[in-house]
């Protein structure tokens, strides 16, 4: 079935293929520039698609599983992901129980088994890229939580207050007035006001 070029596209997608037979490479290329994602570059061995990934940056990788060279495709997704955070799917004929344990491990975004469909890949793309965006989301929450439990933390003993000019010294030993102590600890904005009392003094 021949879909009409960017009809089903859902987003802008750069792809790589790590494809070690041509013909297919050149099909899943077809079908993807049919779908309306641009292929960023197409490699047949580990050490040309980490080379590749590095250069092109895409934003995702299909990933065949039997490659040329010492690097199957597994170790290949593995080391792209772990040093550019690129999420893969992986394209295999194979698909017995070795594979599929060894796979699991490293807990991929997607798996096609050959022969797929454009709706297939479609599919399969659309969720891996949904899934990365969503990981990248949750390690953000974490790393602010983490990083607001540090300032919590470092607020856990007393604070010193100069008794003049009523200047807090933070951690590291500067003295910093109390709105930008807060502001840095806290994230909040202030905004000055004159309380009733202070008005009432201040008009008689």
């Amino acid at each position: 079935m021949k879909f009409k070029k960017g009809s089903m596209r859902m987003t802008n997608a750069k792809i790589m293929i790590v494809e070690d037979e041509w013909i297919l490479a050149e099909d899943t290329q077809n079908k993807l520039q049919d779908l309306g994602y641009v292929v960023s570059s197409m490699a047949s061995s580990g050490n040309e698609a980490i080379q590749k990934a590095e250069e092109d940056k895409p934003d995702l990788v299909l990933m065949d599983i039997v490659l040329e060279g010492e690097m199957d495709g597994i170790e290949v997704a593995k080391q792209i992901y772990s040093c550019f955070d690129i999420p893969f799917i992986f394209l295999t004929a194979y698909a017995d129980d070795k594979i599929l344990e060894r796979i699991k491990v490293i807990e991929p975004f997607g798996y096609i088994v050959k022969p797929f469909t454009s709706e297939d890949l479609k599919i399969a793309i659309e969720l891996a890229l949904y899934k990365h965006k969503a990981e990248g989301k949750r390690r953000k929450h974490i790393q602010d939580l983490s990083n607001a439990l540090a300032k919590a933390n470092a607020l856990a003993g007393p604070l010193h207050i100069c008794s003049s000019c009523k200047k807090i010294q933070d951690e590291g030993g500067d003295w910093k007035l109390i709105e930008d102590f807060i502001h840095e600890h806290f994230d909040v904005e202030f905004k000055h006001m004159v309380c009733p009392v202070c008005k009432k003094n201040h008009n008689t």
